[in-house]
């Protein structure tokens, strides 16, 4: 990244998806694929299912709401200040009752570029299973 870029609220590149709506705040393209930040509002009922990384780390800083974070061995339930660090290969899930608000950043990894993918892609797409499952790896995420 040679210049500044300042990106306001409300602004980046926006992915408003059944569960979530998604604000690219830091894309990948600028760091070379090492960084991207990307602001989540957290729709009621939100639920992302069990995954994890073999490359990427996740680290998840709490705006607004309660998130809960679900590993094999613990569930930690976030709240707005608390910060959640999730290293490659642990398995994770996340689900929000009532709502939130969290700030997602991605080390080593292109999840701004999923989420990309993911706005082109139709019904039918989403229903097939092998398709998603190659899509996600090519993006470092693996689920059950």
């Amino acid at each position: 990244m040679k210049n500044k870029e300042v990106i306001r609220e409300g602004e980046g590149e926006n992915y408003n998806y059944s569960q979530d709506h998604c604000f690219i705040k830091l894309s990948s393209h600028r760091t070379n694929g090492e960084l991207s930040f990307v602001e989540d509002t957290l729709k009621p009922g939100f639920y992302l299912g069990r995954h994890h990384h073999k490359i990427m780390t996740e680290v998840f800083y709490i705006l607004e709401g309660e998130v809960k974070l679900i590993f094999d061995d613990e569930t930690i339930v976030a709240k707005p200040g608390d910060t959640v660090t999730v290293p490659p290969n642990v398995w994770h899930a996340a689900s929000c009752e009532k709502g939130g608000k969290m700030l997602s950043i991605f080390k080593d990894g292109q999840f701004d570029l999923y989420l990309e993918r993911l706005s082109g892609m139709t019904d039918s797409d989403f229903a097939d299973e092998a398709l998603m499952r190659a899509v996600s790896a090519e993006f470092d995420i693996y689920g059950e």
